[in-house]
């Protein structure tokens, strides 16, 4: 996985202009006019022109390689055609932000090596039980008719709650809640929908694809957030062990603060005032002439 994230970086800084500016803007708009169509079409006609089927694939109907991307999961599900526009919005949003930081080149290389693995996996599930029972032809036909974008989409929100993990949104416009909670809870559907009878086998492990794609292009910064949260949840032990060691030694010595420079306390010295030094590690006291002029504490 390092591998390929170096050889990523290299080819993105060899090749800056590589890609398609606003990459999701078409996409998103793309899946607007599929919403739409869906909604005027009432027979499902032209829809059926636009599924992923690797047999008319191979006869020539090439587009569908492409236009399988711009059929919102949503559309399967029923929901209703708000649902499926503020899915679009969020996923704009997403995508967007993610071109912001990694610039267009390896954007692009994601989500494209991403259809990419999408299309490899649907010409399996669609031969591979053909080549062990014919009689499951009509059955290959419906699973490959349910691939969509959906779970790389979703790929593209797991590799926004690795980078900012602590960002904030507003669920239903009014819930702050946290990106690295909102991965939990798509992890879960992840989850729930490889586990459960939802799809038809192998089509439930679609969402392995997806996982696959985001391991290989983000382990990077799973592995730093892994490390991060372990050393913060180190820091934060030593922080509170050192506090309840302070407040024992201002039981025995009888005063409430005490500074690490000078010694002065707040009995001895009353009308000083005592402050703590946020980027000392530990938990150290300094009066109000050396909070600001004192050498931060490595423990």
């Amino acid at each position: 996985m390092k591998a390929i994230d170096r050889a990523v970086t290299r080819f993105c800084y060899k090749h800056p202009n590589f890609g398609i500016r606003n990459l999701m803007l078409y996409i998103v708009a793309a899946g607007g006019v599929v919403s739409i169509v869906y909604l005027m079409d009432t027979t499902g006609t032209l829809l059926l022109y636009l599924h992923f089927d690797p047999s008319l694939i191979l006869r020539g109907q090439v587009w569908r390689l492409v236009t399988f991307l711009f059929i919102p999961l949503s559309i399967h599900d029923g929901q209703s055609f708000i649902v499926q526009l503020l899915s679009l919005y969020f996923y704009y949003f997403i995508g967007s932000t993610l071109e912001r930081q990694w610039g267009t080149a390896r954007f692009n290389i994601y989500y494209f090596s991403g259809v990419l693995l999408n299309i490899i996996f649907g010409f399996a599930a669609y031969y591979i039980p053909l080549a062990v029972n014919p009689a499951l032809a009509p059955l290959s036909q419906i699973s490959a008719m349910l691939m969509t974008s959906e779970y790389l989409n979703l790929s593209l929100f797991f590799a926004f709650a690795s980078i900012w993990p602590e960002h904030r949104v507003l669920l239903f416009f009014f819930i702050p809640v946290k990106m690295k909670w909102l991965a939990w809870i798509d992890a879960a559907f992840f989850a729930y929908s490889i586990l459960s009878r939802m799809y038809f086998f192998p089509m439930n492990l679609l969402p392995l694809v997806a996982i696959l794609n985001f391991f290989l292009f983000c382990w990077g910064n799973i592995r730093f957030n892994f490390r991060r949260d372990r050393s913060y949840s180190k820091r934060r032990g030593e922080f509170r062990s050192a506090i309840h060691q302070a407040r024992d030694e201002e039981r025995v010595q009888g005063y409430r603060h005490k500074c690490s420079v000078c010694g002065r306390t707040d009995v001895t010295n009353p009308e000083l005032e005592f402050r703590y030094c946020s980027k000392c590690q530990g938990y150290h006291c300094f009066c109000q002439d050396h909070i600001n002029n004192h050498i931060h504490f490595k423990e």
